[in-house]
């Protein structure tokens, strides 16, 4: 039941006062289920098909690969379309306190014309007397997301929820106008965070395409009297980076564990439930804060990079740059590209647990090798663009908060 004293939110506009009705989210919507398409009907281009995995915490996604459905024959199924101001809820999913395809939660479609809903959703379209602007607001809530735990049911990979359910929850509304109003503050919030999302794609999308011109060479920085650098060499990765298999050690140096995201990165600092016996640690190799760490046994993309002093499994290949000539933050980013992964792609060798890449592979790809005030530049500008790209994400993670602090106050 309803804990808020006398059913009124703690934050609302001026000019509205008095109690919320209370009801059931069936007393205030009107669902249809989605439509089971048969995947041999789906091709490159037409109508989009929705699925449950086209969705993100809180949108549709656009970096997935679409499947779509005739236009002519998508005709016969148009109740199943996607139109502006309606929600959709899946009711098979991933656990409800997962980011993104989370069983239960709430996406509000904001353009015409989105596509065609798959099975395992729902979409609440819009009804009289009720503005679904405010209605996923409600949805969204902390305690919207605690019923949703409470009714799923599955295992740890997929779990799913009842329609009836669903629309057994609890909720609070106030007139019209009042919700109105509450949905276009929402509706604004969103919108800077839309603004916001576009803008890190968009630096990112340069960043990839500026990479792809720097690493190549094909587009070039000029010195600081405005003439040509020296010509890049290509080298082996040998000729750049030596292989340390340093053992030499005490129990004070911390365990790095070796991620995608955060590079090398101490193991307690992350939640890394592996534990190890002192006659392991023994076999440990150090890592040097600046090294550069390779799998020798499971390739994952990329060659890490360290920021701290420690020690890590055998299983790694620890590289240090050979002389002072080469920058670690080039390198750092050099050895991340999607071109370079492709390359230590064609060498891995098929062992028993995997693929392994050894130091003899690595060492014949060719690097670039430009003059040191040249990788300089690069690195410098490069990273220039990761410090807009880290305050753009931030701002983000401002206004998700922001949202979400309001979301608990704005609604009972």
């Amino acid at each position: 039941m309803m804990s808020y004293q006398n059913n009124i939110p703690q934050l609302r506009f001026n000019g509205f006062d008095g109690e919320w009705e209370t009801c059931l989210l069936s007393d205030v919507t009107k669902y249809i289920k989605g439509y089971a398409f048969k995947s041999e009907d789906y091709q490159d281009n037409g109508v989009r098909i929705i699925r449950v995995s086209d969705l993100s915490s809180d949108s549709l996604k656009n970096d997935v690969e679409k499947v779509y459905i005739d236009e002519i024959k998508s005709k016969i199924y148009d109740k199943y379309k996607l139109r502006k101001g309606n929600i959709v809820i899946t009711t098979v999913g991933s656990k409800p306190e997962m980011l993104e395809s989370a069983v239960g939660r709430g996406i509000f479609i904001c353009n015409e014309n989105e596509g065609l809903l798959n099975q395992n959703m729902l979409k609440f379209e819009n009804i009289k007397n009720v503005d679904n602007g405010f209605i996923i607001g409600l949805i969204n809530t902390k305690r919207y997301q605690h019923y949703m735990k409470s009714i799923a049911r599955g295992n740890a990979n997929q779990a799913n929820i009842t329609v009836v359910d669903l629309l057994q929850y609890e909720i609070s509304y106030p007139p019209l106008p009042e919700q109105q109003k509450v949905a276009s503050f929402l509706s604004a919030v969103d919108e800077k965070i839309q603004q916001l999302s576009r803008k890190k794609e968009l630096l990112e999308q340069y960043k990839k395409g500026v990479m792809q011109q720097l690493f190549s060479g094909k587009l070039r920085f000029k010195d600081e009297n405005g003439d040509d650098y020296a010509d890049w060499k290509w080298v082996g990765g040998n000729e750049l980076f030596d292989n340390i298999s340093d053992k030499k050690h005490n129990s004070d140096l911390p365990i790095l564990a070796i991620t995608q995201d955060q590079g090398a990165i101490p193991r307690d600092l992350i939640n890394y439930q592996m534990t190890v016996t002192d006659a392991s640690v023994a076999s440990y190799k150090v890592v040097q804060k600046g090294d550069f760490i390779i799998s020798l046994r499971t390739f994952q993309g990329g060659i890490e990079f360290s920021e701290y002093h420690g020690i890590c499994s055998p299983a790694y290949n620890i590289l240090r740059p050979s002389s002072e000539e080469v920058d670690k933050t080039f390198y750092k980013l050099y050895l991340k590209t999607s071109f370079y992964i492709k390359q230590l792609q064609k060498n891995l060798e098929g062992i028993r647990d995997g693929k392994m890449i050894s130091y003899k592979y690595f060492s014949e790809i060719k690097l670039p090798f430009p003059s040191q005030p040249e990788q300089q530049k690069i690195a410098a500008f490069l990273s220039n663009i990761d410090t807009k790209i880290e305050s753009t994400s931030q701002q983000i993670n401002q206004m998700q908060s922001f949202k979400k602090g309001l979301l608990q106050q704005m609604f009972v």
